[in-house]
C-alpha cells in the first residue's frame, strides 16, 4: 500500500470517527477514496487532511518528517490507555496544558513544558493518554436519576 492511502480504519482513527461512521460517509460520496484490485477502499493523505481542516483541526503531520530522537516504546505496565488526536496545545512558562480528542470525548492533561517539546506534540498529532492515579473521584450531574435506597435487614 502507498505511504499517502491509509485504510478506512486508520483514516477513522486520525480524524477521531468510528469506523462504520467514516464507511457511511464513503457510501455517500462525502468522502473520497481509490479502491484496491480486491474492492477494499483507501483513504487518501489529502483527503484526511481536507476533512481535518473542515473540523478545525490542523493537518496531521507526516510521519516520514518526524525522525525518532531516542528508542521506540514497546510495551507499557499501564492498563488504562486511551488513544486520540491532539485538539489544543497551550504551554506558557514551564507548564503545558494538551487536550485530547478521544471519540467525542475530551480529555485535557497538563505536562511540563520539557515534556511537550521531547514529544513534539502538534494538534493533529496522534497521541496516547495513559491514566495512573491512586485517586478516583466521581461526580453526578444536577437532576441526575437516583435508585432507591436497599435497606438491609438486622441480623437476628
Amino acid at each position: 500500500m502507498s505511504a499517502t492511502m491509509l485504510s478506512v480504519r486508520e483514516a477513522a482513527d486520525r480524524l477521531g470517527v468510528s469506523y462504520s461512521a467514516l464507511k457511511q460517509w464513503i457510501y455517500k460520496g462525502t468522502v473520497r477514496t481509490v479502491r484496491t484490485g480486491g474492492g477494499h477502499h483507501r483513504v487518501p493523505l489529502g483527503e484526511v487532511d481536507r476533512l481535518l481542516s473542515q473540523q478545525g483541526a490542523a493537518p496531521a503531520p507526516r510521519a516520514a518528517t518526524r525522525p525518532a530522537a531516542h528508542g521506540v516504546l514497546v510495551a507499557l505496565s499501564g492498563r488504562n490507555q486511551l488513544r486520540g488526536i491532539v485538539d489544543e496545545v497551550r504551554h506558557d512558562g514551564l507548564l503545558a496544558q494538551v487536550r485530547l480528542r478521544i471519540g467525542d470525548q475530551r480529555l485535557t492533561a497538563v505536562i511540563t513544558r520539557d515534556a511537550l517539546t521531547e514529544l513534539k506534540l502538534a494538534r493533529g498529532d496522534e497521541a496516547v493518554a495513559i491514566i495512573k492515579s491512586t485517586e478516583v473521584m466521581i461526580g453526578r450531574e444536577q437532576g441526575a436519576a437516583t435508585a432507591p435506597v436497599r435497606r438491609r435487614r438486622p441480623r437476628q
